[in-house]
């Protein structure tokens, strides 16, 4: 039996930023009908993570109260490249690359969404026919002084960098999705309200009815600080290991755990809060608490085996003090060779002056032991095992 309207805008305003307008929202849930809930795709690169799956879990939401997701993809818009929360152009993409991102983009959709319930369609369909004429007329409905309200756009004119036209016709192109679909609800993040709000505004110029605009709140990456995103190396990605999901979690700061569980996870809203007094009052350990955040996402994008396993693993190793069951192996040339080549050289750091910079902050052991000195000679009379910060494990050998 369908949930009425005000009980859908109910779990439908559940952790959400900003809802414009709440009322035009349980209007339409009134009428009955399915609505098209508009997510459109930057189809940049090919890997879905946290902050996106944010989004994508509110869309499922819609989903299963019996709407349906329309995703745009933007293989038009991506190859204009918006600049959205960077101070620089983006780089265009290629119909082939969008193509590649794409087929691996739905497989981890579908992860989270319903097959059943869901619409793909690309904005090149009604972008790539507009003649100079339409693009004219489609120009006409905005102004230049409310384009430069957008913060990204005014800060490069102060900072007197390129602003070019096709980055300007974005948001109109972006806004023009909406009117092309017929879109009755678009989602996005807070970072996305200047496009968003477009959409609203060239759908009323165009005589359809404006479509509702939900704003899902921005997910910090896992350096705590910027906004998760591939471009910035601070995602977790949903399709990432088991162990490589685990360590991510565990190297976040404390303060986003209950975050991450409200926003992440299905875990029930009275136990995010029970997480979230138990952390306040010292209660429980944050490290307990992260290692419960990691088991959870890891059971949602992989299985309850793997996080029991992984889980065990990350307990043997860092409460026991015990080794990883499963270690990568590297063989070497050299008998005795510095410290510092050899963790270049098997690419546990990526640079010397990363790799002498973690040997002073006391981050490297050698079979359990602590190295502190960038001139230790490392002798390969048997294989050792060499432990770069908390997660890396490498057992090493002559040739």
């Amino acid at each position: 039996m369908a949930l009425d309207a005000e009980k859908q805008l109910e779990i439908i305003r559940t952790n959400v930023a900003e809802l414009i307008s709440e009322e035009e929202l349980l209007y339409k849930l009134k009428s009955k009908r399915k609505l098209r809930i508009k997510l459109g795709i930057d189809p940049s690169g090919p890997e879905i993570h946290l902050g996106f799956s944010v989004v994508l879990r509110k869309l499922r939401q819609f989903q299963d109260l019996g709407h349906t997701a329309v995703m745009v993809v933007g293989d038009f818009t991506g190859m204009i490249g918006d600049p959205s929360g960077v101070s620089k152009t983006r780089p265009k993409l290629t119909k082939k690359q969008v193509a590649k991102n794409m087929t691996k983009y739905k497989q981890q959709i579908f992860s989270i969404l319903n097959p059943k319930r869901t619409e793909f369609t690309y904005n090149s369909k009604w972008l790539g026919a507009l003649s100079m004429y339409d693009l004219v007329d489609l120009a006409s409905k905005y102004t230049v002084a409310r384009i430069l309200e957008r913060d990204d756009f005014s800060q490069r004119l102060r900072d007197g960098l390129p602003l070019y036209m096709h980055e300007i016709l974005y948001p109109l192109c972006q806004g023009y999705d909406s009117v092309a679909i017929r879109a009755d609800v678009e989602l996005g993040g807070t970072d996305q309200k200047f496009n968003l709000l477009v959409g609203r505004e060239l759908m009323r110029e165009s005589n359809v009815t404006p479509q509702v605009v939900l704003m899902m709140p921005i997910l910090e990456g896992t350096d705590g600080a910027r906004k998760m995103s591939k471009s910035f190396n601070n995602y977790i990605g949903i399709t990432e290991s088991p162990k490589q999901m685990l360590g991510k979690v565990m190297s976040l700061p404390d303060a986003l755990i209950a975050k991450y569980f409200r926003l992440a996870t299905d875990a029930f809203p009275h136990r995010v809060e029970e997480y979230r007094m138990a952390l306040d009052d010292g209660t429980m350990n944050p490290r307990d608490a992260k290692l419960d955040l990691a088991k959870t996402l890891v059971r949602m994008y992989h299985s309850a085996q793997a996080a029991q396993k992984t889980a065990e693993d990350f307990q043997r190793v860092f409460t026991q003090r015990e080794l990883p069951k499963n270690i990568d192996e590297h063989k070497v040339t050299k008998k005795d060779i510095n410290i510092v080549d050899l963790l270049v050289e098997c690419k546990l750091m990526t640079s010397r002056g990363e790799a002498k910079r973690k040997i002073r902050e006391g981050a490297i052991d050698i079979d359990g032991v602590r190295v502190d000195d960038i001139n230790y000679i490392v002798e390969l009379k048997q294989p050792i095992v060499v432990r770069a910060g908390k997660h890396k494990f490498l057992k090493v050998s002559k040739k």
